[in-house]
């Protein structure tokens, strides 16, 4: 009986596939005996693209920037002077210095005094930060760190707070003030647009490929959209309301596979394959951060994750199972595959480099994530992956700053590392050639130059809505459509869409930025700001990289160069985006609200232990 159901799938996968042959054979039948009607589609279209792109773009670019993050009340802290102040994150600093979360502008108070910390069964915990008056709980001095329950008195250096539970009329009131301020864009109308432009997309391609039209243009596209709706429908299901960061990623993936399409049909399945697993690991990392504990839990496992991945990739270069792409020794190659560790080590450092507020004053913990730092830009430094290494470092700069403050330190650390870059060039002097050919590209036009000029009259020409896609030239130069895809959206697509993919990176900048202000955790902030600042940085290196504005160093545009390890590594980095989306119900990452309140402990809460410090 089960040997007869797989029969039945396999001839129904056998039909399907060759009917979609048989349209795919006679429409490209079709349009080689009349040039003149591909000729009108890709004139029409090549107007109607940029209008679709800003249909689809418009309204989740505007929600995302305009939307107010209105910060959630998780306690009150009463105050000497009779007023409570509302605590709006898990990790809230007490202190006189005007940074704090609550301010204590008392002479007895220091700066930064102590950590009152929530975990997400609602227990909270204070810290001591090294304060001069101490901290006091119910009268007794707290050495290290101490649970707190609402209804306890806790003294900071004398003066005396007491930590209120939020009302039940006041979380109703509050709750129902954020669905009705904060309510996302609906996405059908994006995801309509979006669906048109990938089926006009597709007919494009397979227009521009005459009769030698695959079937995989076709068929990728078909997956693409199914998988999409399916998504979407999935998260609506489980009453998710907030799609702009996914309709983004999944313009910007059409875009990535249009791209492969024209350049390397051959590889369009394998980007596709790419993109589903991205997809896959941007559920299941934002589903895993929902739980804090369990984040904090594996931090250095990430770590681990990061080196290992680096040092692997040498081993097996070392030992011939690697591949040199552009002078930088950063690829594996396992048969037919072949994939950049670097990538995925971006998320397991940014996983690592991110800290909630108890664990960002312990220097060691700090220096720990210096010297991981030191070892991933050293591991890419000896792959002469250079441009991976920039951008892990401006990352570790955005995750240190976010951690420290210290500007002073931070001047040292970059002054140190720019002498260490002047060594190694002059030890690799090869890379100074890209420096040198750096804003004279044109004079080096048939040597050094080479690909930026090239790039560069690709982009001229095609304007402001492309010469269509499929139909540029600029594919036939090496790293077009991966660190050079800049010049083939401009040339293909138009400057139009060109200007609108790198908006949309910068939207979610933006946007991280702003939400962070109502972040729950530091973990969160950290990770998105750090996971935002990498994709702006690497997306600034390509661009401006490949028109000859910084020197080209070989670094990919997220989610639209060809390239698995690319897009797998930009839908898992568009997880920490989404964990700090706290707007009610639009972020699968985030879990939704009890529908029954959980009960409210005046006192000491029930079996609740003693908090670990060094946990």
């Amino acid at each position: 009986m089960c040997y007869t159901a797989l029969e039945r799938r396999d001839r129904f996968l056998e039909q399907v596939l060759s009917a979609l042959g048989g349209i795919t054979d006679g429409l490209a039948a079709l349009l080689g005996d009349y040039p003149l009607v591909v000729a009108w589609y890709t004139a029409v279209v090549r107007f109607l693209f940029p209008v679709l792109a800003l249909l689809i773009l418009a309204r989740s670019i505007r929600s995302l920037l305009t939307v107010p993050h209105l910060p959630e009340v998780w306690a009150y802290l009463s105050l000497p002077n009779g007023l409570s102040q509302p605590l709006t994150h898990w990790e809230n600093i007490l202190g006189r210095s005007g940074a704090s979360d609550v301010v204590l502008g008392y002479p007895t108070v220091s700066r930064q005094h102590a950590a009152l910390i929530r975990a997400e069964d609602d227990r909270w915990a204070v810290y001591d930060l090294d304060s001069k008056g101490g901290v006091a709980l119910n009268g007794r001095t707290v050495e290290g760190s101490a649970p707190v329950a609402y209804g306890d008195v806790l003294s900071l250096g004398g003066v005396e707070t007491v930590l209120l539970p939020v009302p039940p009329e006041d979380q109703a009131r509050r709750r129902q003030s954020r669905q009705d301020r904060e309510r996302p864009v609906s996405p059908w109308t994006g995801l309509f647009f979006l669906t048109l432009f990938q089926v006009l997309t597709a007919g494009q391609l397979m227009a521009a490929a005459g009769a030698d039209a695959p079937l995989a243009i076709p068929a990728a596209f078909f997956c693409l959209i199914a998988v999409m709706w399916g998504y979407f429908l999935a998260m609506r299901a489980v009453h998710r309301v907030g799609f702009e960061m996914e309709t983004i990623a999944f313009f910007l993936s059409t875009l990535s596979l249009a791209v492969t399409a024209s350049s390397a049909p051959e590889d369009l399945f394998k980007q596709l394959i790419a993109l589903l697993l991205g997809l896959c690991l941007f559920v299941v990392l934002g589903i895993f951060l929902r739980d804090l504990d369990r984040v904090k839990a594996i931090r250095w496992l990430m770590a681990g994750g990061a080196m290992g991945l680096l040092g692997i990739t040498l081993v097996l270069g070392a030992l011939g199972l690697g591949q040199s792409r552009y002078g930088a020794m950063n690829w594996i190659i396992l048969g037919p595959l072949s994939f950049q560790p670097s990538e995925l080590a971006k998320i397991c450092y940014i996983f690592a480099g991110a800290a909630t507020l108890d664990r960002l004053f312990r220097k060691r913990n700090l220096g720990l994530f210096l010297l991981l730092t030191l070892v991933c830009i050293g591991c890419l430094a000896l792959m002469s992956d250079f441009g991976t290494a920039a951008i892990f470092f401006v990352t570790f700069l955005v995750i240190a700053y976010l951690r420290s403050g210290d500007w002073t330190t931070l001047s040292l650390i970059t002054g140190a590392c720019v002498a260490g870059a002047g060594v190694v060039f002059s030890i690799k002097p090869y890379i100074l050639q890209r420096f040198a050919t750096w804003g004279h590209a044109w004079e080096q036009a048939s040597s050094g130059g080479y690909q930026q000029v090239r790039t560069m009259s690709a982009a001229a020409s095609g304007g402001l809505v492309g010469v269509g896609a499929g139909q540029g030239w600029l594919h036939n130069v090496a790293a077009a459509d991966t660190d050079l895809v800049f010049g083939m959206l401009c040339e293909e697509w138009g400057l139009i869409i060109g200007v609108l993919a790198v908006l949309s990176i910068v939207t979610l900048a933006v946007f991280a930025v702003r939400a962070c202000r109502a972040g729950r955790s530091s973990f969160y902030t950290i990770a998105a700001c750090a996971a935002t600042s990498l994709l702006v940085f690497q997306t600034c290196l390509n661009v401006f990289g490949s028109v000859d504005l910084l020197p080209l160093t070989g670094v990919t545009f997220p989610f639209v160069s060809n390239g698995g390890s690319s897009m797998l590594a930009s839908w898992g980095l568009l997880a920490f985006l989404k964990a700090t989306d706290t707007r009610p119900n639009a972020s699968f990452a985030i879990r939704l609200p009890a529908r029954r309140e959980p009960p409210v402990f005046l006192g000491r809460h029930p079996r609740q232990e003693e908090v670990d410090p060094d946990a």
